[in-house]
């Protein structure tokens, strides 16, 4: 027998061992991921409120696809960075804490809402009447400060879409626009989302539109640069978290349609750091609808090759046909979709397809758009074989985490260990980062929730879960009574 002959046989015995070790560490996952489920079930029918937040807190996530740039840092975030001369360097920042009824002034308190938030040189341009409204932020007094704080969330009942939509962006202001406080402010974010296991983050951004001390505007492109400047610094890089960016649009601005095409135009030319585009805005301003915008997309598509979208539709009470009319325009992605049970073709459409709904629990109901979390079409999406993930839209503002979400749907509607794991999955496999990076975050996801599944088999769970480290968010002590 030939020495080729006599190797042959060993190589083949060694494979089939392989395989067969392959093979039972499957059956091994399947049956510890099954008696994981099970184990599951048994906590969720003991675990106080306290309990089950500390282990969906410290359980691996996937990723959050739908959050926006400024909306999603935390209050106490903006005031510590724009108050830090290490961050805001040469820039320093005001508030209109003490308004007055200045002469021939805009600036009343319709036009310009209480604790809206500008740089020195905005400052510098007013009259002396206005400048004495503002206060610099480390020269508010603590009822000023707790003011100021509160301005930036939704966190009283009667506050809602209005409170939302035109007042909180102009008291972050300035500060957002200013590209080191809010590098600093998306490291930080991204810190959080870190400390509670997500791994990857799509972030909408409009523009970027930063601003110079001077009050100039600060080239996209430049702006870009910034941001992939900023998220390559050892602090950012540390938290551990993949992080893309949405070019956004406004929906109802005149001048929507052009901003469709430089956004195309900025995915294209940066796609090391844009993958995709989103159209935000509010759908009941007419001005936004869907069909408005069939001829820009479609021109798009004919000068622009494999660029995904991630589009709001469907985010209102009213019944509604929004949600078909975006994915006319081309969407793989559609951002909340509440109305969307009342176009039943268009759920029937969604069964088993490629389409993904970004649900976001907490900002529904906060918005006012379902008021009952109870009554949310989550779980419809979720049962019906509808893709589906949870994300936390403007976090900032609900001051929430995304363990806030995962709470509230397994609160309300009994969610299983299995469906937790696919609402995971669906982030990851419906993000818009490239298939390597794609298939490292599910890769590495797997793993630690293998881990982790295994760190509370048996019945000693409680006082594991003791030892995990867990921040209970604003939202969760004052909604959940954590």
């Amino acid at each position: 027998m030939t020495r080729r002959a006599q190797v042959f046989p060993k190589l083949c015995r060694r494979r089939l061992a392989w395989l067969v070790f392959l093979l039972l560490c499957v059956q091994r996952r399947v049956a510890d991921a099954r008696t994981f489920a099970q184990q599951f079930e048994r906590i969720k029918q003991v675990a106080t409120k306290e309990q089950l937040y500390r282990l969906l807190y410290a359980m691996p996530k996937g990723g959050d696809l739908h959050q926006h740039f400024n909306l999603s840092n935390f209050a106490e975030t903006w005031l510590s960075l724009a108050i830090d001369p290490k961050v805001a360097r040469k820039n320093a920042f005001y508030t209109r804490a003490r308004p007055r009824d200045c002469p021939n002034s805009p600036s009343s308190s319709v036009a310009i809402p209480r604790y809206s938030t500008i740089q020195q040189s905005y400052l510098d341009a007013l009259p002396q009447c206005q400048k004495e409204e503002y206060v610099a932020l480390p020269g508010l007094s603590p009822a000023e400060k707790a003011q100021f704080l509160s301005s930036l969330k939704l966190d009283r009942d009667e506050e809602g879409r209005q409170e939302f939509f035109d007042a909180i962006g102009q008291r972050i202001g300035d500060m957002g626009k200013d590209p080191n406080v809010a590098g600093a402010a998306l490291v930080d974010n991204m810190r959080h989302f870190a400390t509670e296991g997500v791994r990857y983050i799509e972030v909408s951004v409009v523009g970027p539109k930063f601003i110079d001390v001077y009050g100039q505007p600060i080239p996209v492109d430049r702006g870009v640069q910034i941001l992939r400047d900023r998220l390559m610094m050892p602090d950012a890089v540390a938290t551990g978290l993949t992080v893309r960016f949405l070019a956004t649009t406004i929906r109802h601005h005149p001048d929507a349609e052009t901003q469709i095409e430089k956004a195309y135009e900025l995915v294209v030319k940066h796609r090391d750091l844009f993958v995709g585009i989103n159209m935000a805005g509010r759908e009941d301003d007419g001005r936004g609808h869907a069909l408005r915008f069939v001829d820009v997309f479609r021109r798009m598509r004919a000068q622009h090759s494999n660029v995904s979208l991630a589009l709001h539709a469907g985010e209102s009470e009213a019944p509604g046909t929004q949600v078909k009319d975006t994915l006319l325009l081309g969407a793989n992605r559609i951002g909340h979709a509440t109305n969307l049970l009342s176009d039943s073709a268009t759920v029937l459409l969604l069964r088993g397809n490629r389409y993904l709904l970004e649900s976001s629990l907490l900002s529904n109901q906060l918005l006012k758009y379902v008021p009952d979390i109870r009554m949310h079409p989550f779980p419809e999406f979720l049962r019906l074989g509808i893709p589906v993930s949870l994300n936390t839209d403007d976090r900032g503002a609900w001051d929430s985490n995304l363990t806030d979400e995962f709470f509230a749907a397994v609160t309300y509607f009994n969610l299983s260990w299995e469906e937790i794991i696919m609402l995971n999955r669906n982030s990851l496999q419906h993000a818009f980062v490239d298939t390597p990076t794609k298939e490292r975050l599910l890769r590495e996801f797997e793993q630690a929730m293998r881990r982790f599944e295994l760190s509370l088999i048996g019945d000693d769970w409680a006082e594991k879960l003791k030892k995990m480290n867990v921040t209970p968010s604003g939202y969760a002590r004052r909604k959940f009574g954590l």
